[in-house]
């Protein structure tokens, strides 16, 4: 098997074994919009497979697998959202990593990238441990919610421009069921910047008129009906960002810390 069945037990998988998986961008957008509950949408995010060439490419890694995880099992499906169903806080990503998420089945797990993320969630009080290293670990996160623009692990980490519009659908469907209660987005890199900007409006968001430019620290004010929300930009914590100095774990908390302001207003 070159991935993971759903409903066969593993921790926090939403799928079960009726769940309905796409097959190509259409079915994508009618699943995404016939979803009335996160977990209907998380459910079928975690076994779409309307993207030949990722639907390839994960369960490629989750056979072949990194020599270091040799004796493991690949998730190998697409990454669902994963935290709280009500969050003040939404944290935005790319993509998962094909040896972090496409293995752990959880976004941000077991990777460098997470090991620096869940840190500073976890001093910033976002995250009840400092690691996240595999699903069923204990980790849970704290009035916050986790996703990515694109749910399969791409080669290169560069997904197709055709692959991101395939995958919108879910992303705005979960941005639109949890925004009654979201009061910060924070986008991690410049491509969830982008992403998420068109499935804020999807969700009913009033945005300026122009897109702001992409900036660690960028912060953008919106509104949906009564409530006003903020965006805010922070650059990736990669392992390029990190090793260069362009993040460092003060970056991260600033950041973080200006959420949680943010999310009490």
């Amino acid at each position: 098997m070159t991935f993971v069945p759903p409903g066969s037990g593993w921790p926090g998988d939403p799928a079960s074994p009726d769940t309905p998986a796409a097959h190509d961008p259409a079915q994508v957008v009618r699943l995404a919009a016939a979803s009335r509950t996160l977990g209907e949408l998380t459910a079928r995010q975690s076994v779409c497979r309307a993207c030949p060439r990722l639907v390839a490419w994960r369960e490629e890694v989750a056979t072949v697998k990194r020599r270091a995880f040799a004796d493991e099992t690949y998730w190998g499906r697409p990454i669902a959202g994963w935290g709280e169903d009500k969050p003040e806080v939404l944290i935005v990503g790319l993509a998962p990593a094909a040896h972090g998420g496409n293995r752990t089945g959880r976004i941000f797990t077991g990777d460098r990238s997470g090991d620096w993320l869940f840190a500073s969630l976890y001093r910033t009080g976002l995250a009840v441990q400092e690691t996240s290293v595999h699903a069923g670990d204990g980790q849970r996160l704290v009035g916050a919610r986790m996703l990515a623009a694109v749910r399969c692990a791409p080669p290169g980490n560069k997904p197709e421009p055709s692959e991101r519009t395939a995958c919108f659908p879910w992303l705005a469907r979960e941005v639109e069921l949890v925004a009654d209660s979201v009061r910060v987005i924070v986008a991690l890199g410049g491509f969830a910047w982008q992403a998420v900007w068109p499935a804020l409006r999807e969700a009913g968001y009033v945005l300026p008129g122009r897109r702001p430019s992409f900036g660690h620290g960028a912060e953008v004010e919106i509104s949906r009906g009564d409530s006003t929300a903020h965006l805010l930009g922070c650059y990736h914590p990669s392992q390029q960002n990190t090793f260069t100095g362009r993040v460092t774990a003060e970056m991260l908390d600033t950041l973080f810390t200006r959420a949680n302001a943010l999310r009490s207003l």
